[in-house]
């Protein structure tokens, strides 16, 4: 598979300039040359076949193709709303939401949580999704939307039906086969407060259990993420018609 580079704005077929970490990455990590073939991609749901033309000190020109849509979705829309791991495991985290199609992902404010994150966390967030995109062959960017507290996120405007709260002790998830958009609150490792908890299942989530077992944050939203997009029909891209920017 021809790699594949990460362009923000929108790519028609021609020359296009690829500058910063990208351009780096394609000439000094990759080492490509002049004539080699490369994928672009910026969150469109098509790949766009380019053709290097020539590199640099700062930036690459390449020469684009006709672009190629191609619907590598889960056939389900799943929001995660999660309380942060620390430090590398939230990068981890965020790398593997992205390889399993989730559609999109809320950091989330709770009581028991000992990683606060502050509204910078979404830049961060935002690059992790791009190196996973590049990677796992996505063509549709993960949204990363700005911190909330629970209370505000569970009660958003425009919620599906479908909507759970991981919370030991809950039924074990049986996820309804013709669910095709889900919301799902997670946790800290402290888990979720009864209050928090009374709080969610008043707002109309069904509060869910991944088994028996305490799960990190991570292993929770990784293993939520599985169970769906594993049972998912292909649906076409939302990505396909979304903003490009994240």
């Amino acid at each position: 598979m021809a790699a594949r580079f990460y362009h923000s704005g929108s790519i028609l077929p021609g020359d296009c300039i690829l500058e910063g970490s990208e351009a780096h990455h394609l000439a000094h990590v990759r080492r490509l040359q002049a004539g080699d073939l490369v994928v672009l991609f910026n969150g469109d749901g098509s790949d766009y076949p380019a053709v290097v033309q020539s590199i640099g000190k700062r930036v690459v020109t390449l020469n684009v193709g006709l672009p190629i849509f191609v619907n590598r979705e889960s056939g389900v829309r799943l929001h995660v709303g999660c309380a942060m791991p620390k430090s590398d495991r939230a990068d981890f985290l965020i790398e593997k939401l992205t390889e399993l199609g989730v559609t999109e992902f809320t950091p989330l404010l709770t009581a028991r949580a000992i990683v606060q994150p502050k509204p910078a966390i979404v830049e961060k967030l935002q690059r992790a999704v791009i190196e996973s995109s590049k990677q796992c062959a996505r063509n549709v960017l993960m949204q990363i939307h700005p911190p909330r507290s629970l209370p505000q996120w569970l009660r958003q405007p425009g919620w599906p039906t479908t909507k759970w709260i991981l919370h030991p002790g809950g039924e074990e998830l049986a996820p309804a086969a013709d669910a095709a958009e889900i919301v799902a609150a997670i946790g800290p490792e402290g888990g979720f407060t009864d209050e928090e908890v009374a709080n969610a299942v008043d707002a109309g989530f069904v509060c869910q259990s991944l088994g028996p077992r305490i799960l990190r944050v991570e292993t929770a939203a990784i293993g939520l993420a599985a169970i769906t997009s594993g049972r998912a029909r292909p649906v076409p891209a939302a990505g396909h018609t979304a903003s490009t920017a994240v």
